[in-house]
């Protein structure tokens, strides 16, 4: 624009007044000369002369006149077609964030300890061979394809706690990092146009693969500057507001909506609630959902409640691998149910905040993977893989139509939290499950079973002696399960990381001859198991872990009982086998004899006298206590229901004879016998016993058979078998 200036200029009553380039200059003339000119000189005179002055006075008068230069456009900052494989010569982003020149410090997570000392010890058997010159390629390569496992083994079975501290960490990319790796061309946009550019959130329009997308999204720092600059990514309503803003624009040029969560959560300060913080978020909720344009939002650290919410009620919700969502921060959430922020690793297990958690519950609709170690290891290949992901879901939502698009995000969200109670509902084994899971499950299931079994059987019996029913397998795969169940607790209490130092101490303390361990290091035992078992009694927590450790002390007891009944037994058998066994003779041949009805002799009864004592004697020897004598009861029949049984068999078979006979059965009979004997199929001779029992059955009169009976064994036949019943 021209600069503008003035040039008083007095020169009596001459007119000097012009024009050069852009300057103001004054114009004079005389002051009597316009009075005069003027309709309204007599009353200008009048009123000078009521001040005391002439009207004939110089005056100066000011006149302003400009004149407009014509100046250069600014040229279009991108030109038509970029080269992708350009890597400098035009602007690829219009933004004060600039690409991290050097390379962030290195931190180390506390459960990353144990992987770092593998790694120093990589490092130091290389300077060894450095400075020896001995070749150690051998125990390089070992150690390293340790180190890998070890590294896959931590980062796929990480903690929510564990996942949590990866999604906080301070070299993760951050939201303008991913947008300058995702698109080809950006810029960005400022202000809520109420007075403010909140930092904490960043909105722009950039561009993939030739097509203009919003993206609105919450901004960490890379260090301490950026973080206070940037307020740690909390927004205040400012930020929310210039969302808002954006999305409006959004809606009306058609451009599809991508937003990127990463906040602790909203500002919460005095200030921000005098603003409206909650008004802010709340319009931001309603208005997202009468959006005609496609929402993707993309997890990439932590989304903390209502801040991550005001830019996330979208069509698709993804997740970073290692990101989290959550109402409550899991520390918060510990401090007001246990009233202690050391109980934040049992919080987070609760609050269900990672991504996994998230899909089944059906809250997050994806999945994008991570490498190994977190985002911040590879940052390039991460934000391809949120583009792959994005893009593909925008593809999915650009082919649907507006109320499509509403009802989808409508009903998506409509969805959230409702669960059919009563109903019983089958459980559905997943693709992705893991087998072993399920016989985990099935070996728990059957060990509970051979249990309860167990006891049923110990309380039935009342003193018998009982052969083991539980199984050394059962009890061992028992032990494997409590073993895991452990180790989950250790990881889900933020223990793991003790444990392992301890192992490693462990490891590394000289043996003694006694094998006990030194005072310092039994008292980090002690204070360890110390801090688990406080832990463990929470009501309510580690069920499956207390129930198996029962199920355990369990079938430990009645092992170890088992084992004493086995050794108690093999020594008797070893004191007394020889020296009862002529005792016992004597005792079978009384037996024998009483059975027969024979009467002993008075030598016969002193014998079994004294070999009884002298049993009881020998028992005593080897502390066991002689209750008293048993008895065997052998059930007898009544006297002469046998000889009663036998002719009322023969009457029955003579009866059956003539049946047979009358009825013509004969042949079917001869050719049951026939097939019977060429070994026939079971069918064909079911089929014969059948039609035989139907002609049986349809010729025989039974009133006559049972008349034919009580007159044969000279008694009722229902006396007989009330004799026997009895």
């Amino acid at each position: 624009m021209n600069s503008l200036s003035l040039s008083p200029v007095v020169n009596g009553g001459e007119s000097c007044s012009f024009v050069s380039g852009s300057h103001i200059n004054l114009r004079k003339t005389s002051l009597a000369a316009d009075l005069q000119r003027s309709p309204f000189n007599g009353i200008r005179g009048a009123w000078l002369k009521h001040l005391g002055l002439s009207t004939a006075t110089n005056g100066r008068r000011f006149s302003v006149c400009s004149k407009v230069r014509k100046v250069q456009k600014h040229e279009y900052p991108w030109p038509d077609d970029i080269d992708p494989n350009l890597k400098s010569g035009h602007l690829s982003y219009l933004s004060h964030f600039k690409p991290a020149m050097e390379k962030p410090k290195p931190v180390t997570l506390p459960f990353e300890k144990p992987l770092i000392d593998l790694e120093k010890k990589i490092i130091d058997v290389r300077k060894m061979a450095e400075e020896t010159g001995l070749d150690f390629s051998d125990q390089i390569n070992l150690l390293e394809s340790k180190y890998q496992q070890a590294l896959k083994d931590l980062y796929t079975h990480l903690t929510p706690i564990q996942r949590l501290s990866i999604a906080r960490h301070p070299n993760r990319p951050t939201f303008l990092d991913h947008v300058l790796n995702i698109t080809d061309k950006w810029v960005e946009l400022h202000g809520d146009r109420a007075g403010y550019d909140d930092p904490a959130i960043v909105t722009g329009l950039g561009s993939i693969d030739g097509k203009s997308y919003m993206f609105i999204g919450h901004q960490k720092g890379r260090n301490t500057k950026e973080n206070i600059q940037r307020n740690f990514g909390m927004p205040t309503p400012h930020g929310y507001r210039k969302a808002l803003r954006m999305m409006k624009y959004a809606d009306h040029h058609g451009f599809p909506i991508i937003t990127f969560i990463d906040t602790p959560g909203a500002y919460a300060d005095l200030k921000s609630e005098e603003l409206g913080q909650g008004e802010a978020i709340a319009q931001n909720l309603r208005t997202m959902f009468g959006l005609k344009v496609p929402i993707v939002t993309v997890v990439i650290g932590e989304g903390g409640s209502g801040g991550a919410l005001a830019i996330g009620c979208a069509n698709k919700i993804f997740m970073l691998e290692n990101s989290v969502f959550y109402v409550a921060s899991p520390e918060a959430c510990a401090a007001i149910l246990w009233k202690t922020s050391s109980a934040a690793p049992m919080a987070a297990e609760k609050l269900r905040i990672t991504a996994a958690e998230l899909c089944k519950l059906k809250i997050a609709d994806g999945i994008i993977p991570e490498p190994l170690g977190g985002a911040h290891t590879d940052p390039s290949w991460t934000s391809q893989q949120i583009k792959l992901m994005v893009t593909k879901a925008m593809e999915e939502l650009g082919v649907m139509d507006i109320d499509g698009l509403l009802s989808q995000r409508h009903l998506k969200f409509r969805a959230l939290g409702g669960f059919v109670e009563g109903e019983p509902v089958d459980p559905e084994k997943k693709h992705g499950m893991k087998k072993k899971e399920a016989g985990l499950a099935q070996i728990t299931a059957d060990i509970e079973t051979e249990i309860e079994n167990l006891k049923k059987t110990t309380k039935e019996a009342k003193g018998k002696s009982l052969a083991p029913i539980i199984s050394d397998e059962a009890i061992e795969k028992l032990m494997q399960e409590v073993d895991k169940e452990m180790t989950n607790a250790f990881i889900a209490m933020g223990l793991q990381e003790k444990l392992e130092a301890l192992k490693m101490e462990l490891s590394e303390s000289p043996d003694t001859p006694d094998q006990t361990l030194s005072p310092s290091l039994k008292e980090k035992v002690d204070r360890l198991m110390q801090e688990f078992k406080h832990n463990l009694s929470y009501p309510g927590s580690y069920m499956a872990l207390k129930q198996k450790l029962e199920m355990l002390s369990e079938a430990s007891r009645m092992k170890e009982q088992r084992m004493k009944g086995e050794k108690l037994k093999k020594e008797i058998n070893e004191k007394l086998q020889e020296q009862a066994k002529g005792k016992m003779e004597i005792l079978r041949k009384a037996w024998e004899k009483a059975a027969k009805g024979e009467k002993l002799d008075e030598n016969q009864i002193e014998e079994v006298e004294k070999a009884k004592e002298e049993l009881k004697e020998m028992l005593k020897s080897v502390n066991l206590e002689v209750v008293g004598p048993g008895k065997k009861i052998v059930p007898t029949a009544p006297p002469g229901l046998e000889e009663i049984l036998t002719k009322a068999d023969d009457v029955i078979k003579k009866e059956i004879e003539a049946v047979i006979s009358k009825a013509g059965l004969r042949g079917k009979v001869d050719e049951l016998k026939a097939e019977i004997a060429s070994g026939a199929s079971k069918e064909k001779v079911e089929n014969l016993l059948k039609e035989i029992r139907e002609g049986i059955a349809a010729v025989m009169d039974t009133m006559d058979l049972k008349k034919k009976v009580e007159s044969t064994v000279e008694s009722p036949v229902q006396e007989t078998v009330g004799a026997s019943s009895s």
